[in-house]
């Protein structure tokens, strides 16, 4: 049964979208806030995650980050939840990797076409056997067209390195890593982390990059 994890800290509003998944033939997984919510990913590994933004503690900016820095979580589908008035500031949080983003209340239909959708897309995009070979940025300079600098930063990207950790790394500004990742966007014709993730890691799991 498909896993969804539901992190909303309004107990109506998170008993309702529990409800209507599990009427759906969905296995619904509630957490109460964002740091339970990033454990029980962790640990629990669902196949999609809808996550509210404005929460106490840790917010829906801080669980994704959280999640997209780990691994293990980093693939995740992840749709946010967002009251009208949030929504400005949506992008800082596609800009982090998430994948959608809809407007409470939101209507069942909508609910369910957003989460057939991403699901359906990570099928498609699921590839198990990639082995990538993180020791150079050279075959994502070669094979996709990127100037070693932005190259490098895909390859943190792909290991799911937050923009800060890449600036620390390469000893770069923050607003650095934020312009390639914008030309990463640009470059691939995508418009997440995740996406441009996936990218790299076919690249780097090339016979010519392994060797």
């Amino acid at each position: 049964m498909t896993m969804i994890l539901v992190i909303e800290d309004e107990p109506e509003m998170r008993r309702n979208l529990t409800t209507i998944l599990r009427l759906e033939k969905f296995q619904p997984l509630p957490a109460e806030d964002g740091r339970v919510g990033v454990e029980l990913a962790k640990i629990k590994k669902p196949d999609l995650i809808l996550c509210d933004v404005m929460m106490p503690e840790l917010d829906g900016y801080s669980v994704i980050a959280a999640l997209r820095a780990n691994p293990l979580t980093v693939n995740i589908p992840f749709i946010f939840l967002t009251a009208k008035g949030e929504k400005p500031d949506i992008r800082a949080g596609m800009n982090l990797g998430a994948d959608d983003y809809l407007t409470k209340p939101v209507a069942k239909p909508e609910l369910l076409a957003a989460i057939r959708s991403r699901l359906q897309r990570a099928t498609q995009l699921a590839v198990p056997e990639f082995r990538p070979n993180f020791d150079s940025a050279r075959p994502l300079e070669t094979v996709l067209g990127l100037t070693p600098r932005v190259a490098e930063t895909l390859l943190w990207l792909a290991q799911g390195k937050t923009n800060p950790e890449i600036a620390t790394i390469l000893g770069n500004s923050e607003s650095t890593v934020k312009k390639h990742v914008v030309e990463i966007f640009e470059n691939l014709r995508v418009e997440t982390r995740t996406s441009a993730s996936l990218r790299a890691l076919e690249v780097l799991s090339s016979p010519a990059a392994r060797r």
